[in-house]
């Protein structure tokens, strides 16, 4: 095809090549039409005809192989091009039936399923009687029956977790029993913790000052340990061990007998406490009606996991809901530390699954710039698995309550090693507004946020949280198996937050040596209970 513009632009042919008869000759005339809108005009239409041709031989090309360059792209919008109506690649019949669920009494009398990729292929392969629609409904049998066992197999696995992380493992049982018997026949046993000359160091702001509260003697041994341990000062440290009091004795008894001298190491029950009653501390109260309100709308474990049509992620939530730590005050202790400690300055707060693996006597010197809480953020870090975590993952912004008042983008922290100013925190309302989000939460059938006590203390401490480097605590060993044992032994502060506690058996074989190195396996009462450190 050629194209001849005369030297006077008057006029232009378009052949179709040498020798050939002219297709179309115009004649322009310079008064009525301009000649640079012809020109313009033919050049378009010449570039159209062009690529109208080359997408033609694309879609030819392409056929119905693949369907991946622009000239297959009525392929994908169903349109009528060239005059063909183009189907589309997968059987009408197959969405249809697919789209239909069975059943729970089509599930049931569900017979000769294969129970293999394999299987299903070479029976396919035998019927050759099998069309679209019987290949369809085979297909859709077998992966509502697979799909069926894998929910009762997350499900089982669940419940076993569930059991597994709730109860007590009959070696701290043990321990605990055998303990207790020491503590009443033995006086060595119930010797006075600190000594009384030593007393006057339990208020003295110039020691460094630690809390841990629990029920767990093996894991108070660990805290207790690798603190004073890979501590630079250990004249200078101070334990306060807080427990209730069917453990007292069993805990008194151990740290009795195990001094970790120069160390003070202070155990009291919260028996001791006398203004710890319901009638004076609300959350008492809120814990008593928290009780009654899992146990109507949670129902038991059993009843939980026959739930047909709960998600498994679902029923998790519920069985977590029954365990026994989410009602215990030693959950809610660190709220009343102020009054607990009334002649303290700044105290460091521990949870009984952290090993310390570092001098820790350097958090008091951060500046925390008038906040209460030193804590490390959860939203950054390298492990997206462990470190992603803002309000959204912890509070329920369905609710109004919550949407209303707090970001949902906003970072979350950790508690596990936190440091608090006790001075700052007593002239904030952080414990009012604490027990005031309890008590709405309990109003609303629980329902502003997930179960343990981090969700509140984010709501009670926001705005007044000092960010620490995330050296000082290392989170997710008890529920991240990936965790990079070498990476641990960095960490200041290794926390197993989650349900795989080292303490027991479920516990991940290759993190669980960072807790068992502070635990004396030569000790007669650890051996007597045969507590399991492999």
């Amino acid at each position: 095809m050629q194209l001849h513009i005369s030297p006077s632009l008057k006029h232009v042919t378009v052949s179709t090549g040498k020798g050939v008869k002219e297709l179309i000759k115009f004649k322009i005339g310079s008064k009525r039409v301009s000649y640079l809108m012809i020109i313009y005009s033919l050049l378009f239409c010449t570039l159209l005809l062009r690529t109208l041709f080359v997408l033609h031989a694309v879609d030819t090309m392409d056929g119905d192989i693949k369907c991946s360059t622009i000239g297959c792209l009525g392929k994908r919008i169903r349109p009528k091009i060239f005059g063909r109506k183009l189907e589309p690649r997968v059987p009408e019949v197959l969405y249809q039936v697919l789209a239909e669920p069975l059943s729970k009494e089509e599930v049931k009398n569900i017979s000769d399923v294969p129970q293999t990729l394999e299987d299903f292929m070479n029976e396919v392969i035998n019927e050759s009687s099998l069309d679209m629609k019987a290949f369809a409904i085979k297909l859709r049998e077998m992966v509502t029956l697979l799909e069926q066992r894998t929910r009762n197999a997350k499900v089982h696995e669940y419940l076993y977790r569930h059991v597994a992380s709730s109860s007590i493992p009959k070696q701290l049982h043990c321990l605990a029993l055998s303990l207790a018997d020491e503590y009443s026949n033995n006086a060595a046993a119930r010797t006075q913790l600190p000594p009384p000359q030593l007393v006057p160091y339990l208020v003295d702001n110039s020691f460094y000052h630690f809390v841990l509260a629990t029920d767990n003697v093996l894991a108070a041994s660990v805290v207790a340990a690798s603190l004073v341990r890979n501590s630079l000062r250990p004249e200078k440290i101070v334990l306060h061990v807080i427990t209730d009091r069917k453990t007292y004795s069993p805990m008194q008894a151990w740290f009795s007998l195990h001094p970790l001298g120069p160390a003070l190491i202070e155990v009291k029950g919260l028996h001791h406490f006398d203004w710890l009653t319901k009638g004076s501390v609300p959350v008492l109260e809120a814990m008593e009606k928290d009780l009654k309100v899992r146990s109507q709308f949670r129902g038991g474990s059993s009843a939980i996991v026959a739930s047909e049509n709960e998600k498994p992620q679902v029923i998790a939530a519920k069985l977590q809901a029954l365990s026994p730590k989410y009602n215990s005050l030693m959950n809610h202790i660190r709220i009343h530390l102020p009054e607990l400690f009334p002649n303290l300055g700044k105290v460091v707060f521990l949870d009984d699954d952290v090993v310390v693996q570092t001098d820790l006597t350097p958090l008091w010197e951060i500046d925390m710039k008038e906040k209460v809480n030193g804590a490390v953020e959860t939203c950054r870090g390298d492990d997206k698995f462990v470190m992603s975590k803002t309000f959204r993952s912890y509070l329920n912004f369905s609710h109004p309550l919550i949407a209303q008042n707090f970001d949902p983008d906003e970072c979350a922290w950790a508690y596990g090693m936190n440091i608090f100013d006790l001075r700052a925190w007593r002239k904030t309302n952080i414990s009012q507004t604490y027990h005031h989000w309890l008590t709405q939460n309990l109003k609303t059938d629980l329902s502003l946020w997930q179960l343990g006590t981090l969700p509140p203390g984010l709501i009670a401490f926001h705005g007044y949280v000092h960010v620490i480097d995330r050296f000082w605590h290392m989170l997710g060993l008890g529920y991240q198996e990936d965790t990079s044992v070498a990476e641990a032994k960095k960490a200041g502060v290794i926390h197993f937050n989650g349900r795989a506690k080292p303490w027991l058996d479920i516990a991940f074989p290759k993190l669980k040596p960072l807790w068992a190195t502070y635990v004396n396996s030569s000790d007669r009462f650890i051996r007597a209970c045969r507590v399991n450190l492999s």
